[in-house]
């Protein structure tokens, strides 16, 4: 079982910047394949960015040149970094984990774009 706590979201103002965090439990973190989703209210949940075990990374089209996921794999953590953000990236963000055909969810995060 893989628990994952994320942190960092809140509010913040058209064109500011924020980043998330997400701690995993673990010890072979290093082999887990890392994703950021996000769910809007009425809307599915999406891939926002994913970053796999070797660090090769992929974006959503609505967020590259915006948003940048890494991960520290002495910390266990994986990180988004969320430039340039608009109203509409305004979501639940979900750190997810991925390991052997297993997922698991971490308990979201608000962020909120707004003036």
């Amino acid at each position: 079982q893989v628990q994952l706590v994320e942190s960092g979201g809140g509010l913040v103002q058209p064109g500011g910047s924020l980043r998330l965090s997400c701690a995993a439990s673990g010890s072979i973190f290093m082999l887990y394949t890392m994703g950021w989703y996000r769910q809007a209210p009425g809307k599915q949940r999406e891939l926002v960015a994913v970053i796999n075990s070797a660090g090769d990374t992929n974006s959503a089209d609505s967020v590259k040149g915006r948003f940048t996921i890494s991960r520290d794999n002495a910390k266990r953590t994986v990180y988004l970094q969320m430039n340039s953000l608009k109203p509409e990236d305004t979501a639940v963000y979900y750190c997810y984990a991925y390991y052997q055909s297993m997922g698991y969810w971490g308990q979201g995060t608000q962020v909120t774009v707004s003036s």
